[in-house]
């Protein structure tokens, strides 16, 4: 019998952390839910603009685009709040979650309007990103729920559910929903977006040591498939 290293939370490779969704966190945003996967929180407010930018004028078809911040002391020590500009991470970041969100809106049906999907992580523990693509989804539904309901989209503008999920390669396991200390030594990281119809939208690989195998590769992507399907599921339990 092989002995596995225990994860530091005491999980099975496979297994999430526990995930709740808090919907209208924020009164004002016209959807808001804040997320909450393990230790990680992330705040995802949706605001709605009856225009679209200027070189989308006349089209006829709408927009989403994201934002993505880590607040001063998200993480054991203070960072720097970006005044100065954007960090490469925070911009590659940003448009991730706008890449993924986007396909869960139909934008043509959306109309001349954009939705701007703010997300801050009030609290960082691995999985900032999945999870604000995961929460994201969810706000965005609000949001779009409530512009169907006064007339003014028809209700399949939403489109069937996407969300996000990382997984690595520790100590020889693949590992799934990372969180901070797997992360920092994961062999192997992985982040993974999907459709609800197991559909990718946007596999994000790095070897931080040795080059990996097409079967690690795989076996990653499987793991993913079943979180993501989970994530899915619940998504769906707390929009109903």
């Amino acid at each position: 019998m092989i002995n596995h290293p225990q994860r530091p939370d005491g999980r099975r490779c496979d297994e999430l952390r526990p995930v709740t969704f808090t919907l209208d966190y924020v009164e004002y945003a016209e959807g808001s839910v804040l997320i909450e996967a393990g230790h990680t929180r992330v705040l995802c407010n949706v605001s709605i603009e009856e225009q679209t930018p200027t070189w989308m004028t006349g089209r006829g078809t709408g927009w989403l685009t994201a934002e993505y911040a880590m607040l001063p002391r998200s993480t054991h020590t203070r960072s720097r709040r970006e005044t100065d500009g954007l960090r490469g991470r925070t911009q590659e970041i940003r448009r991730l979650i706008g890449r993924s969100l986007r396909a869960g809106v139909d934008l043509d049906l959306l109309g001349e309007r954009v939705l701007i999907v703010d997300c801050d992580v009030l609290q960082a523990d691995g999985g900032t990103r999945t999870a604000a693509i995961t929460g994201g989804y969810v706000a965005v539904a609000l949001a779009l729920r409530r512009l169907a309901e006064r007339g003014m989209v028809p209700p399949e503008t939403l489109k069937p559910p996407v969300a996000a999920i990382s997984v690595g390669l520790v100590n020889g396991e693949v590992r799934a929903d990372l969180c901070y200390a797997e992360d920092r030594d994961a062999d192997v990281d992985l982040n993974v977006v999907m459709t609800e119809d197991g559909r990718l939208i946007e596999v994000q690989g790095t070897a931080e040591g040795a080059p990996f195998s097409r079967e690690t590769l795989n076996r990653m992507l499987d793991a993913a498939a079943q979180s993501i399907a989970g994530l899915i599921q619940q998504q769906h339990e707390v929009l109903t």
